[in-house]
């Protein structure tokens, strides 16, 4: 008889999503993007929630509807080569290149950096990453005790030192988000600037790539039917992401009411600190470190976690110990460049391949209306592809003055990619892609059957 999960399991499983999600990036842009966004905060809060948790739960759903382990084989409906490529690509970008790295990087600087000094900030950087992914190595050992690790212990931690430190701020506010200042990104559409600025979180990108945990760990509480993991996947999504998004409502206000007492800070980690310093002191920084640290190391864990069972599935002939320890000693390396660098040189990869990641997302959802043809997912990915690929160069920082053949290439698509000038210059083309792959799907019907009948 087909095993049921109780309430209790939806609740822990629910806590294992939350905590894999819930690290680096996801404490620090929207505090950031509130305190530039200023009074236009519940718009750009909108827009953020849209691509932060909105994005992430259709990315859940898909991994359920679709009933695959994970994102390759909801690539491979494009094509085998493209779902290689678009896969080892992903798990690099919230792998080795960007997200683990950023993740020890951000628990060092908020939590640590504001008490040493200059002279000793780069080895003791250096250090903190080898014990930061040691750890992170050591949990993610076995993939089958996450759900233990991350859901019972490490993100209940995490969730009380931040409530009370969210607590605390509202019961006595620095200023009114009303009265801040809108900053410059924000003034001509903060909704669609806090759209995409939850690119940042990378959870659009996760929800795929913990697709295959998920999935996994719902098969080890007892379920083995697909329409049951499909339906217990999306109800652990949902208590997931509504937890979310209200501690990123509740982070965005909270940037937007500090610019009262603080100026807008170089990146969200900085600004948390000065707000965990304002109101608990000495003792503030100890929580913050705590709450960083958790937040952190438990998002690692679930990364090196997904990342080796997904090699494990693309390259059989190595073990899941090696990959383990390959994606924990990268990013010790890569970290060593810093917080405000790794964002930078993160966002123009982002903006190429987050369109990828939300059309595949979508095509799943609207899979079965087409009749899951290899024709639309090809065309649309390929429309996509080609103008994602100028939003990422538009977001590569060149010089005022500089002259060169990707500026000229982003000239040409300011006049020609409609919503290209707001980071959205994929939108388009991929409606264009998907129309013409269902025409041609319905003329290859049509033309089918009258050529059997001669």
């Amino acid at each position: 008889m087909e095993k049921k999960l109780k309430i209790s399991d939806y609740l822990l499983i629910a806590s294992m999503l939350f905590g894999l999600f819930f690290g680096a990036g996801n404490l620090i842009f929207p505090l950031h993007m509130g305190q530039e966004a200023g009074s236009a905060i519940f718009q750009a809060n909108i827009g953020f929630l849209i691509t932060g948790i909105g994005l992430p739960f259709l990315g859940i759903i898909a991994v359920g509807l679709s009933r695959t382990s994970g994102v390759f084989e909801m690539a491979s409906r494009i094509h085998r080569v493209y779902a290689y490529v678009f896969t080892i690509l992903l798990y690099l970008v919230i792998g080795p290149l960007f997200a683990l790295p950023r993740l020890a990087t951000t628990s060092f600087e908020i939590g640590f950096s504001s008490v040493l000094s200059a002279d000793v900030q780069k080895p003791a950087l250096a250090v903190f990453c080898v014990l930061f992914f040691f750890s992170a190595w050591w949990f993610a050992r076995k993939p089958s005790k996450i759900l233990d690790y991350i859901g019972k212990f490490l993100n209940p931690i995490f969730l009380i030192l931040l409530g009370f430190l969210l607590v605390i701020a509202f019961i006595r506010p620095m200023g009114s988000s009303t009265d801040a200042a809108v900053g410059q990104a924000f003034q001509a559409s903060p909704f669609v600037t806090g759209f995409t600025q939850g690119y940042n979180t990378l959870d659009a990108l996760a929800a795929l790539a913990f697709g295959i945990i998920i999935v996994t760990t719902i098969k080890q509480r007892g379920v083995t039917n697909p329409k049951t993991i499909a339906i217990d996947t999306i109800k652990s999504g949902v208590i997931s992401v509504l937890l979310m998004g209200i501690i990123y409502t509740c982070l965005s206000y909270l940037g937007a009411m500090s610019v009262a007492k603080f100026k807008v800070s170089e990146n969200g980690g900085i600004a948390l600190s000065q707000i965990a310093q304002y109101y608990l002191g000495t003792f503030g920084m100890i929580i913050l470190a705590l709450i960083i640290v958790i937040a952190c190391l438990k998002t690692a864990v679930g990364l090196i976690t997904a990342f080796s069972e997904t090699f494990v599935e693309l390259f059989p002939k190595r073990s899941y110990g090696f990959f383990a320890i390959t994606v924990s000693v990268l990013p010790c390396l890569f970290a060593n460049v810093g917080l405000t660098n790794l964002i930078s040189l993160s966002v123009p990869v982002l903006m190429f391949i987050y369109p990828l990641a939300i059309t595949l997302i979508l095509l799943s959802l609207f899979s079965p209306l087409f009749k899951h043809s290899s024709r639309v997912y090809r065309i649309t990915t390929v429309f996509t592809a080609i103008a994602a690929l100028f939003d990422g160069l538009n977001a590569i920082p060149f010089p005022e003055h500089a002259q060169n053949i990707i500026i000229s290439m982003v000239d040409f698509a300011k006049a020609f990619i409609p919503l290209f000038s707001i980071g959205m210059g994929w939108l388009v083309p991929a409606l264009i892609g998907f129309i013409i792959g269902l025409i041609w799907e319905l003329l290859a019907n049509k033309v089918k059957p009258s050529t059997s009948l001669k």
